[in-house]
Order: C-alpha cells, then structure tokens, then sequence
C-alpha cells in the first residue's frame, strides 16, 4: 500500500538539514585507494515513526484506516531527516573525512588496505550497534574502482558505466522531440559522470 503525501507536504515546513552535492562526494573520494560502498536495506523502513507522525501519515480505505509503523516513501522531509539520523550514527567517522553518508549509502575511503580494513570494521561495528541492515547485493567492499552515488571510480576520475553507454547505442535514435525529451535526459545523465 502507498500513501499520497502531496497534501501534507504542502502544510510541511521544510526541513533544512543539507544533503550532500553528489559531484562534491564524487570528489572527495577522487584521492582514494580503496573504497567500499554499502546500502542500509530498504534504508526508510528502518526508521521507527513517532506516535504523532503515525497519525499524520495515517491511510483512509475503504476497508479501514491504516497506519505507518515506520518511515515510508513520499514525504518530502523525509531523505533529509534520514540522512540526520545517518549523520548522528557516524560524527566522528564524517568529521574525519573518510567516509560518506548518502542518505542511505554509506561510503568508505582509504589510502591502504590495512587502514581500509580497520575503517570498514569500526563502520560495521557501528551499524551492528544500532540494528541497521545492510543490503549486501548492493555493497562494494575494498574496491579500487568501484560504483558508488551511480558513478564508477576510476582513480582521480570518474568512467562512463559501461551499462549507461550500451542504453544509449540501444535506444532507437529519436523521431520527434517528444522521443529527444527523455533521450536527451539519458545523455545529461551520463554527461554528469
């Protein structure tokens, strides 16, 4: 069941806590070794909602009135909300620079491998402690080139997915400019890395 939170966003006062500029986090790992990627499973869902956010988030059917026990999809404050939470899991880990939080992705980087494997146990340890799941098909642990925020890094700079380049030699070349709209969105897309 999905719930259509456009009305209530509309009352909301937005919440400011920042999420990171992807180009900029792309680039602070630029300098990296070795670097793993993990995803917090179904990374929303993991987050308990408070009595009074219940009632706000609440689903009226025909068949009765439902709520959310934990964070769903479609609230507008929601990804800076998790990515606070992500923040307050890991401060000490952030302030010293080698890692990343994405809202839901959480980004190690090292110089070597020793110290990789130190940073990525402390970061295991930490989310063992507070019962986060891990989606592990979509980790990338201890990785020189690895795909992480949707890029692939290639030491100082980032490599076209090779996935990305085979949908646009895939796509039928545009006909009209109701076919160019989303083509041209693919090409920026790729643009960007």
């Amino acid at each position: 069941m999905v719930g259509d939170f456009r009305e209530l966003n509309t009352y909301t006062v937005p919440d400011r806590n920042p999420i990171p500029i992807t180009q900029e986090t792309l680039t602070q790992l630029s300098n990296a070794k070795y670097i793993t990627s993990m995803d917090a499973l179904k990374g929303f869902h993991q987050d308990i909602l408070t009595p009074k956010a219940k009632k706000l988030l609440r689903i009226l059917t025909h068949c009765g009135i439902y709520e959310y026990l934990r964070m769903p999809f479609g609230h507008k404050d929601f990804p800076s909300h998790y990515q606070r939470m992500m923040n307050t899991i890991f401060p000490t880990e952030l302030s010293e620079g080698w890692l990343i939080i994405y809202i839901d992705d959480i980004i190690i980087s090292s110089d070597s491998w020793s110290l990789h494997l130190k940073r990525s146990a402390r970061v295991l340890h930490k989310v063992a402690e507070v019962d986060m799941k891990i989606s592990f098909k979509k980790c990338n642990f201890g990785f020189e080139e690895p795909k992480a925020l949707g890029h692939i890094l290639c030491g100082l700079s980032l490599c076209i997915d090779k996935i990305k380049v085979a949908a646009v030699l895939l796509n039928p070349i545009p006909q009209n400019k109701k076919e160019m709209i989303p083509f041209y969105g693919l090409l920026v897309s790729i643009g960007n890395t």
